[in-house]
């Protein structure tokens, strides 16, 4: 099994950055995929950035975010970033960490805890 903790979050002005990590513990070999996701209250939980830590490490982003949010990893630390600038009061959400890894052929998500941003003058 895989295990994610999240941090970096917090509170941020509008044009405002921050950065969150998520440290991957466990069965790291394992994992193909790690993303980020955010829940906004009363709202779905929706992607914003994936990348493959397999496929040449190719990211993708939610089109509400792209050219604003950059997100990168780190194999020593076995650790995923993302880098979140230009904040936005829709920004507000809770971020999610996400890991699709692979276990004797079956794929499967592990999540972490979540960590709060809010974006607020």
């Amino acid at each position: 099994q895989v295990q994610l903790v999240e941090s970096g979050g917090g509170l941020v002005q509008p044009g405002g950055s921050l950065r969150l990590s998520c440290a991957a513990s466990g069965s790291i070999f394992s994992i193909k995929a790690m993303a980020w996701y955010r829940q906004a209250p009363g709202k779905q939980r929706e992607l914003v950035a994936a990348i493959w830590i397999t496929s040449g490490g190719s990211r993708n982003y939610a089109d509400s975010v792209k050219g604003r949010f950059t997100i990168s990893r780190d194999n020593a630390k076995n650790t995923v970033y993302l880098q979140v600038s230009s904040l936005r009061p829709e920004d507000t959400a809770v971020y999610y960490c996400n890991a699709v890894a692979n276990d004797r052929g079956y794929d499967y998500d592990s999540w972490g805890q979540g960590t709060q941003v809010t974006v607020s003058s």
